[in-house]
């Protein structure tokens, strides 16, 4: 029988990832590890010495990656979550916003706000301990080292869409000499079962809640204390590799803490959905941070001042988090309207977080053109891009309600949305 898995190659080519295309933006505008980048939209004040844009500068060409752009940015409303490279605007916003709360930077760190944040992460996600992170992949790659270091078993079990696999240039196994094993078909989330009928001795298992590339399913509550349980039998330290984290409260109904329990350590992000402009943070065990911390030296990651990386998701976070419910709710009224078109398939449905993946028939390049056109003429952006299938003639895209469509209804969402199908 034909083995179901993707490779890291094949998936990268149906995805036209190799050509820096399709499900995300050009090279510069995405986030580093592909993730989703954070909605930032105000407008730059401008700064002292500074020279102003020139406003009689030739348009850009059409078609080119400054015209996509500009096309973006003049969108009102936007079904994917995208953002503004306006940085200089949110520094000012982040030193400003240090100066109302009176904080003081830290060093390499140390300092009462840095450490005062990740208590707060810890208590939160109901660890004893966390560290802050320049990166997710920084992060995740040191729970997992520690965690073949203190069992002399190397291998890590992952679903085959693990983040280590696709997305961090085998960092896993080139840096750390670690070796992945795929536990489960990409179809469907990793379940207890997979761990135990695993016939490789594991060092660990990293699971992603929820599954990005499954549009963000989730096992159920029940599945996942199986799989705890399962871990914990087969005496595996069990990851979690919680970049979209905040998104999965709703589905469960339960406290973070209350998810997180029976994990050994838990990564989330600070950028995907919180809004900061870069960063995580690693939960675990008093002993097992501070030796984190010690691998994050080794790695480079002991930046001078963390705090204005800190700062950017701490003004955020609350807020955010609070946002989450409604998004949900949102998301399922939109994949309700958007799926009642026959011709379109949402994965999943019904939806369990704020994202979910949108199936058509037609090509990546035709559907490109109809995206542009919508947003010239209705301002919404639709889709950040189109990625081809392993199905001839399908193709797929990544939608995550946010708050960049607070400016419209679902129904002319779901209503821009389907003038896509123009194209097919």
């Amino acid at each position: 029988m034909k083995d179901s898995r993707f490779s890291r190659a094949e998936f990268l080519a149906l995805t036209s990832l190799l050509g820096g295309s399709t499900l995300f933006p050009g090279r510069g505008e995405a986030a580093p590890d592909g993730g989703t980048p954070s909605l930032r939209t105000v407008k730059s004040p401008g700064l002292v010495g500074v020279p102003a844009a020139n406003a009689s500068a030739a348009a850009p060409k059409p078609g080119s990656r400054e015209a996509l752009t500009q096309l973006r940015r003049g969108c009102t409303a936007s079904l994917p979550v995208t953002f503004s490279s306006d940085d200089g605007a949110e520094y000012l916003r982040i030193g400003e916003w240090m100066q109302r709360q009176k904080l003081s930077s830290d060093i390499y760190g140390n300092g009462d706000f840095v450490q005062a944040f990740e208590k707060k992460l810890a208590d939160l996600l109901g660890f004893e301990d966390a560290c802050f992170m320049p990166t997710g992949t920084m992060a995740q790659l040191i729970a997992l080292r520690i965690y073949a270091d203190s069992s002399s078993v190397r291998t890590v079990g992952v679903h085959p869409s693990s983040h280590h696999v696709l997305h961090e240039d085998d960092a896993y196994s080139v840096l750390h000499q670690l070796r992945a094993v795929y536990l489960c078909p990409w179809t469907r989330p990793l379940l207890a079962e997979d761990v135990a009928l695993a016939r490789d001795t594991l060092g660990s298992v990293s699971v992603e809640l929820p599954v990005r590339w499954l549009g963000g399913q989730l096992q159920t509550w029940e599945q996942l204390q199986e799989l705890k349980r399962a871990c914990r039998d087969r005496k595996v330290k069990l990851h979690m590799d919680g970049a979209r984290l905040w998104e999965s409260q709703p589905f469960y109904g339960r406290s973070y803490a209350d998810i997180c329990k029976g994990f050994d350590s838990v990564y989330v992000s600070l950028y995907k959905m919180v809004g900061g402009i870069g960063g995580a943070v690693l939960a675990g065990n008093r002993e097992f941070i501070q030796e984190a911390r010690v691998w994050r030296h080794r790695h480079g990651g002991n930046v001078f001042h963390l705090a204005p990386l800190v700062a950017s998701a701490a003004m955020r976070l609350d807020a955010a988090l609070a946002a989450i419910p409604g998004h949900v709710k949102r998301a399922k009224a939109l994949t309700a309207l958007i799926a009642a078109d026959p011709r379109v398939t949402v994965l999943p449905q019904p939806v369990q977080t704020n994202m979910f993946h949108v199936f058509l028939r037609g090509s990546p390049q035709a559907y490109s053109r109809q995206r542009d056109r919508i947003a010239r003429e209705d301002h919404v952006w639709v889709a950040e891009g189109f990625g081809q299938t392993r199905v001839p003639g399908v193709v797929s895209t990544e939608l995550q309600v946010s708050e960049g469509l607070q400016a419209i209804s679902d129904a002319d969402a779901a209503r821009a949305f389907l003038r896509l199908l123009e194209a097919a």
